[in-house]
């Protein structure tokens, strides 16, 4: 008998283009032991002190302190500066792990060090830079043009929502807001959308290996 084609995966079927997580529950843990380390660590800096703060900053052009690009991200300048990081933090990571926990973390892990790298290149000389917002940022980035390329009207449309509810955060890529860190908050745009392309890649090198040489089209 002749080979059978391939059958076509159902509508919806496609990981690369879900919305929300495979597994939301773990997802959603996920999302809140990650805010919950942010304050941890913020309650560990204001009771010891500590001054993380400025022992694990981002310091520019400082090669003694490029350690900070790890731990930045984990700081903040006090509870106001945390509390006006959870909810984006909050949503923006879960949805984020559309495609699975592993394949945030490795999401996750390229805006967390491009960000913060871009931050340690541009920033103004004498300057700590610490917060969770440039991998807020990189998330959001990330989810606004996944849709685009992979091509998939419910994550395009997913953007849309988040773009008209937190369009707000878009003054943040540029200067002029004192004590903000707009270089932050632009390298980690940068980076997911770079996380994005990357993501599509490799969702399309696995497809191509799936329908390979053992797959006949019908």
């Amino acid at each position: 008998m002749p080979p059978q084609p391939v059958p076509a995966s159902e509508p919806g079927t496609d990981p690369a283009k879900r919305v929300l997580p495979p597994n939301p529950k773990a997802a959603a843990i996920v999302a809140l032991a990650f805010t919950a380390l942010l304050y941890l660590v913020e309650l560990v800096d204001v009771v010891l002190p500590a001054d993380l703060d400025q022992s694990g900053g981002i310091v520019a052009r400082e090669v003694s302190d490029l350690d900070g690009v790890i731990w930045a991200p984990l700081l903040h300048a006090g509870w106001g500066h945390l509390f006006s990081n959870t909810v984006p933090v909050l949503v923006f990571a879960f949805l984020a792990m559309s495609a699975g926990i592993g394949r945030w973390v490795l999401v996750t892990a390229i805006i967390w060090v491009l960000s913060g790298v871009g931050v340690w290149l541009i920033a103004p000389s004498g300057t700590v830079t610490v917060g969770a917002s440039g991998v807020a940022f990189g998330w959001l980035a990330f989810l606004l043009v996944r849709g685009i390329f992979n091509r998939a009207v419910g994550q395009i449309l997913v953007a849309v929502v988040l773009l008209g509810i937190w369009s707000g955060m878009l003054w943040g890529l540029l200067p002029g807001t004192p004590n903000v860190s707009w270089q932050g908050h632009l390298f980690g745009a940068l980076s997911g959308v770079f996380a994005a392309w990357v993501m599509a890649r490799m969702d399309r090198s696995q497809a191509r290996k799936a329908t390979g040489p053992g797959s006949l089209a019908g």
